[in-house]
């Protein structure tokens, strides 16, 4: 039966991509005219499509993988208000359930991308249409050969979360900059038993560019208690059972700063989330815990 689930998913999410990508796209083209009025429509008209596209394949997934997700935290959501989301990565399954969860809880999420995936069939143009930032991050090795690139990541973070201010935007950022794997989590020796270590780069960045703006961090764990699954696994039908928990805390100082040219506030910074990523550790051995119950 798992491979009839599949192949029944699998054909609905790319039926419903198809759908879906033609208005986003062309929303994408109008707003290649200067007029800001006329950009700033088009943004919302093509969100707005995106989260029908998200609560189709939420019905998906609801009709053809009968996957129980259990949430807490949800109740200090608000649609209208700017947010950074946080999360910890072990699968591409994980936006799946961010979408799910958040899905008109909040503003319509926006991914920071590599910059490859701007060249995936379909999908790259619709994240191009929606203002999700493509990215390039600069590695400690390039720096060394050439430091004026020093200040680049930034200004073009500075850069994308310009298109974020004229209306309620919620950035995802996932912290620990690539997916939970056994070999990496080896080689980065990390203190967390259940996490990579946390890159404080890409959040202070964000947070540097419109902490004013942002109205709360939300900080979600997503707990797989048979075992990290594939998407394959996913649209099979064969993950019974996904734990979600959110926690939703305010802009604090801590948070907000120079993380390229102030030393003080970068210890700080990656002090702080190192403490969240501290708890988000707790709350996976606590999922663990009831698990083995």
């Amino acid at each position: 039966m798992s491979w009839i689930r599949r192949i029944f998913s699998i054909f609905f999410y790319t039926i419903n991509t198809l759908i879906w990508f033609v208005p986003i796209f062309i929303c994408g083209l109008i707003k290649l005219i200067p007029i800001k009025p006329l950009q700033k429509f088009m943004s919302w008209v093509a969100k707005q499509c995106a989260s029908i596209w998200v609560t189709f394949n939420t019905l998906n997934q609801k009709l053809l993988t009968p996957t129980k997700l259990s949430v807490t935290g949800l109740e200090e959501l608000k649609l209208k208000d700017w947010y950074l989301v946080i999360a910890n990565h072990q699968s591409w399954v994980d936006i799946l359930v961010l979408q799910r969860v958040l899905n008109r809880k909040i503003p319509f999420l926006n991914f920071f991308l590599k910059k490859e995936l701007i060249y995936v069939p379909i999908l790259g143009l619709c994240w191009w249409a929606l203002d999700f930032p493509f990215m390039t991050r600069t590695s400690k090795s390039q720096l060394k050969k050439n430091p004026k690139l020093r200040g680049k990541d930034l200004e073009t973070t500075r850069k994308a979360c310009e298109k974020f201010k004229e209306m309620p935007v919620s950035i995802v950022n996932f912290v620990e900059g690539t997916r939970f794997t056994l070999p990496k989590h080896t080689r980065q020796n990390s203190p967390f038993p259940h996490l990579l270590k946390p890159k404080a780069g890409g959040v202070a960045f964000v947070m540097h560019a419109m902490g004013e703006q942002i109205s709360k961090v939300v900080n979600i764990t997503i707990h797989y208690p048979e075992g990290i699954p594939t998407f394959m696994d996913f649209a099979s039908g064969r993950v019974k059972q996904i734990n979600v928990h959110i926690a939703v805390m305010p802009v604090s100082e801590e948070l907000i700063g120079d993380y390229t040219e102030d030393s003080e506030f970068r210890v700080r910074f990656q002090s702080e989330l190192n403490r969240l990523w501290q708890e988000k550790e707790q709350q996976l051995s606590e999922f663990e815990q009831k698990r083995k119950l």
